[in-house]
């Protein structure tokens, strides 16, 4: 019996494992999940979240260069992490509950 990947990160709305990334309630209208292969993931970055930077946008895109999945608790939330997946636009954002934790796995399971 094969066992399910062991999961490094899951708050709720982001779930990290060995072979993927999956954003809980991604797409418009439907709310359901996009799961990107973390071999597709060429990088990625962080950046606090401010007035003017997607603290306020609870679901899709203010600049059409970020797709965030709804997260109502986002404007209590500290940090906004935007993949860099080749070949997809907008590129996915999102803004986990445990930004260090989370960002130090995937750091890990990229090899960076």
């Amino acid at each position: 019996m094969t066992q399910p990947p062991r999961q490094y990160y899951d708050d709720g709305l982001v779930q990290l494992d060995r072979h993927a990334l999956t954003l809980r309630r991604y797409h418009f209208p439907s709310g359901t999940a996009k799961v990107i292969p973390l071999r597709a993931i060429a990088g990625y970055r962080t950046q606090p979240l401010g007035l003017l930077t997607q603290r306020f946008r609870i679901w899709g895109s203010s600049d059409l260069r970020r797709w965030l999945p709804l997260d109502v608790r986002r404007p209590l939330k500290s940090t906004l992490v935007t993949l860099d997946v080749p070949g997809t636009w907008p590129s996915p954002a999102f803004t986990p509950a445990d930004p260090e934790t989370f960002v130090a796995m995937l750091a890990e399971l990229l090899g960076r």
